[in-house]
Formats: C-alpha cells, structure tokens, sequence
C-alpha cells in the first residue's frame, strides 16, 4: 500500500497544492514554520479522519476561507482507493472513499494504516493519562474494529452515567435501580475494552524492547506497565467500591476510562529521570513498534511519518533510523528536515528511491539535488 497523490486545497497554511509521490521515501524540507509537518498531517486525515494535532477541524481551515479539502489516491492490492475529507465552516465533515460517503467515520479507520513519528509525542510522557490511553486506542483500533465499537459505545454509556449522576447531585434524590442499568451496559463494554488492552501490552512490549534497543545500543532495560482499576478488582467491584465516591464528585471515577500505561527506563519512571535523548528513544521504539504490530497482524504496511526526526537525537542515531527505516521490513516514508541536502545525501548513501520538496512560502515543490559521490 502506498499513496501516489495527495491534493489539498485551504489546509492550514497552504492555499492550494498537488503532489506525487514516490512508493517509498519522500523528503520535505524547509526552514522551522514554512509547513512541512501540515503535509505529514493532510496524509495523517487520510487515515484516521481527523488532525494528529488539532482535534477542531474548523481551526485547520485556512484563515478566512470557507472550507478546505484534502484528496488522496492510494494503491492498495493493486487497485486505485480515491479518498476525500471536506470540511466546511460550521457543518458536519464529509468522509469518502471512491466517492462514497461514509455514514460513520468509525468504519474508514484502519483501512489505510499508519503510524506517525512527531516531536509532539513527548505528552506521551509529560502529560495526563488521556494521552496515553488515545495511543494504546489508536494503536488496536486500526487492527480490531470490535475494540473500537465497545470503546464508542462505552463512551456513550458513561456519558448517560455521569448524566445521571449529576441529576442525583441537582435533585438530591438517589435512584440504585436506574443507575444499576447503566452500570451493567459499563460492564459489558468495559471488560472487553480492558481485556484487548491487556492482550496487546502482552503482545506488544517484546516488539518494543526490540526496538529500543536497537535505538539506544542496549545500554539499560525499558518497561511498559498497565495501570487499571481492574488489574485488581472486576469492574462490577470497582463500581461498588467507588459508588459513595462518585456520588460525591458526579461522575464515574473508576472505569477503564482512567487506565494508564507507566513508561520506566531501568525500573525508575522515564518522566522523572530519563534524560531528553532517553526519552526520544524510548518514545521512537514505541512508534516503531507499533508500526511493526500493526504490520504483523493487518498483513499490510502502514505509511510511516517522520516529523523532525532529527530533534534530540545525534547525526549517529539518525542515520541508523534511517537505515532500518528504508530497509525492505518498512513500505512507504514520508519525512521531514530542514536541511535540505541532509536527507538526500543520506538516501543517495543507501541507494533508496527517494522524493525530495522544497517548502517556501506556502508553496511545495519537488526538488532535485546533485548528490556528490
């Protein structure tokens, strides 16, 4: 699978733009600010339905126009996939394939994988527990599409729950019998959300040792643990023993809607004494990871990402990604730099097809550069 086209029209800061790119590795280059991670994020729409950094799609509209569009032609098994996302100011977002209209954005994820590498998954480490339930979500709903139906549907169900809950606080009239129906669909969708989480760590973490130390040479042993409140307790003994609690706060506060992923680097926590090099490294053998996981189980290549791959790592450690990256086990690459002979010259090295775009002023264009041997 590969994407041949991308055209873009009032998305973000580019006006108007047509690209075609090469099945394996295509190179944006240009100064800090000009663009390049916009592209990477027009390819991630294609994918999930949605930016990798703004979830409002509105705010990615172009100022003062009234809508933007991103189309995209990909081969997948050997055929042409044409794929469409609109979104115009103040109505719903339009999502199609081979001009079909989708009636549920839910039903396009995972048909075209792909994982993005980005500065901005450092929150993986320095933010909230949110965050890292989105990438254990994003991960196993582009392979299991029973995970993310139960997942929908279990947010919808502890939206009516918190409702509910609230109403008791406002009325202070308690009903055990109404809130009881709510807690039985939790517990179904719950659990079977809980168990695919649990199953994929399982999977997942021998994938990403191997990954990481490949990045950081073996030098110390890096950790993946699932926190949940029913690694102790079945959700049904969870609820009981936090329904005096959520009566107070009125909202749901045990759920697998508080699960978390703890990340530590020599048995002690990565955000507190991991150095920024460290933390690169294990946040890259995360992705890599993910990206061989998907593979493995999809029998398909995800498209991979790779935003300012040079940030916090050493020319070292960059041009051995590099090499595992463009070797035959990855498909098709789309990174960013800015420098612009950096990534050419390393290609030519390695002798891999390669694509290079200039960005500047709003404006990509392809590129050629006389590579010295």
């Amino acid at each position: 699978m590969h994407l041949k086209k991308l055209s873009i029209l009032n998305f973000k800061n580019y006006p108007e733009a047509e690209l075609g790119f090469s099945p394996r590795v295509n190179c944006f280059t240009g100064n800090n600010g000009e663009g390049k991670t916009n592209i990477l994020d027009a390819i991630h729409y294609l994918s999930f339905c949605k930016s990798f950094f703004n979830p409002i799609d509105s705010q990615n509209i172009t100022h003062d126009e009234p809508f933007f569009l991103i189309q995209g032609v990909y081969k997948l098994n050997g055929e042409d996939e044409e794929i469409y996302c609109g979104q115009k100011r103040n109505q719903k977002k339009q999502f199609k394939r081979n001009k079909k209209e989708y009636q549920r954005l839910a039903d396009h994820i995972g048909l075209f994988p792909l994982v993005m590498i980005s500065p901005a998954d450092s929150e993986l480490i320095t933010e909230g527990s949110e965050s890292r339930r989105k990438f254990l979500d994003s991960v196993i709903a582009q392979f299991d599409r029973d995970y993310l139906e139960n997942l929908i549907s279990y947010n919808k169900v502890l939206s009516h729950r918190n409702a509910l809950l609230k109403q008791f606080g406002d009325s202070g009239k308690f009903d055990k019998d109404s809130l009881e129906i709510w807690d039985d669909q939790l517990i179904s969708y719950g659990e079977k959300v809980y168990q695919k989480r649990k199953d994929f760590i399982n999977s997942f973490i021998s994938i990403f040792r191997k990954y990481y130390e490949f990045i950081s040479g073996g030098k110390e042993s890096v950790d993946l643990i699932y926190k949940s409140h029913l690694n102790d307790h079945s959700f049904a003994e969870a609820l009981t023993n936090s329904l005096n609690r959520d009566r107070a706060m009125e909202y749901t506060t045990a759920g697998i809607h508080k699960d978390d992923l703890e990340f530590t680097v020599g048995n002690y926590p990565l955000k507190k004494y991991a150095s920024q090099g460290q933390q690169k490294s294990f946040l890259i053998a995360l992705k890599l990871a993910q990206f061989d996981f998907i593979k493995k189980i999809k029998n398909i290549t995800p498209i991979l990402l790779l935003d300012d791959i040079y940030d916090k790592l050493d020319d070292i450690r960059v041009k051995q990604l590099m090499e595992l990256v463009s070797s035959d086990n990855f498909g098709q690459l789309f990174i960013t730099d800015t420098h612009p002979l950096r990534l050419a010259e390393l290609f030519s090295e390695t002798k891999t097809d390669f694509k290079n775009f200039m960005i500047k002023d709003n404006e990509v264009k392809e590129s050629n550069f006389a590579i010295k041997q």
